[in-house]
């Protein structure tokens, strides 16, 4: 497992970026770089569990595991879904079950730096290192729209 570490800078403020993160419309936007379609299921609180969805049922379901508005979220990855069910741990995902994906905010003046942190298996750091720095650069354009 390596950790991935990416930064944006955003003329925003940290409030501004947090709800264009995590509000369903524009989660829905920056996410579609990763997969058309995706959207969470999640009552957004922290130990709660949250979905990871594709439009064709199948995701990952991950613990919220730390959510502190406008600063940080963190999540813990468990296990797959297909069909839009849960599937149980099996020799693949044990592989990953743990890993996690951060999202760190700091406000500095006008801006706020937005740092994403993600373990990731092997055989995704190409693709993660391509598509999350395209996901960011939404997030920055999506919270710096009417400035």
């Amino acid at each position: 497992m390596e950790t991935l570490e990416f930064k944006i800078r955003i003329k925003a403020p940290a409030q501004k970026v947090w709800d264009v993160l995590w509000e369903d419309e524009t989660y829905r936007k920056w996410t579609s770089v990763f997969c058309e379609g995706s959207h969470t299921i999640s009552t957004w609180n922290e130990g709660d569990k949250i979905h990871f969805m594709t439009p064709t049922g199948e995701g990952m379901y991950s613990i919220i595991e730390t959510k502190t508005p406008n600063e940080y979220m963190a999540f813990k990855h468990i296990g797959e879904i297909k069909d839009f069910k849960e599937q149980p741990l099996n020799e693949e995902t044990k592989k990953w079950s743990g890993a996690m994906e951060t999202y760190r905010l700091i406000p500095d003046g006008e801006f706020t730096d937005l740092i994403a942190r993600n373990d990731s298996g092997e055989k995704y750091v190409d693709y993660f290192k391509d598509v999350f720095p395209r996901g960011l650069e939404v997030v920055k354009e999506l919270s710096e729209e009417g400035k």
